[in-house]
């Protein structure tokens, strides 16, 4: 199944609060927006990368939770109202403290309208590999400070940061969140389905 694409600018361009207002009556459909306004149907996950994206999410909330000063950590559920006017979710992502209470109720309520500063998107079999890379692209175009692009089906990790050239690595054991997410390190191997 691949992501269907609905342009309904022709008849109606949908407000943010329209857009959230569609989700919320459609709860069993996963919504996102490209900038330029275009509806996107995301196909519901596998069992094989659900369960490794269970684990990609444990590992980060896990570290989260020993470090709550520094910022919140947000599920696939959750979508993003980025700069460029596209919402988007991560698999997983991850915001400063600082930057999530400065949000209003509302806007934390709602979809925040923000990037976070680290996503993830974890590759499944009917994902587009250039339709993935062109959504890191987006994230980093839009603020994000760490990306990664985690590809099970080739055993890869591309990773996206603000102010460098993508790195692409084959086969890691652990990845760093560096700067981003100081001292967290997440084991690769149940994310990548080798353990």
């Amino acid at each position: 199944m691949l992501t269907l694409k609905l342009d309904l600018s022709p008849w109606i361009e949908l407000t943010d609060d329209q857009f959230y207002e569609l989700c919320q009556h459609h709860p069993d459909y996963k919504f996102e927006r490209n900038a330029k306004g275009e509806l996107l149907m995301v196909p519901p996950t596998g069992g094989e990368t659900g369960n490794r994206n269970m684990d990609l999410s444990y590992q980060l909330q896990g570290w989260s939770r020993q470090n709550p000063n520094l910022g919140i950590a947000f599920d696939s559920s959750t979508c993003f109202r980025l700069p460029n006017g596209a919402t988007r979710s991560p698999d997983a992502s991850w915001i400063k403290r600082e930057r999530w209470e400065a949000l209003t109720p509302e806007q934390r309520r709602k979809f925040p309208p923000l990037c976070p500063d680290f996503v993830v998107e974890l590759r499944s079999q009917t994902d587009s590999i250039r339709e993935t890379r062109e959504k890191m692209q987006e994230y980093r175009e839009n603020g994000v400070c760490l990306g990664w692009l985690i590809d099970p089906q080739t055993r890869t990790v591309e990773i996206y940061r603000i102010d460098r050239e993508i790195e692409i690595l084959q086969s890691p054991v652990t990845l760093s969140g560096e700067d981003v997410l100081p001292g967290f390190v997440l084991d690769v191997g149940p994310v990548m389905g080798t353990n």
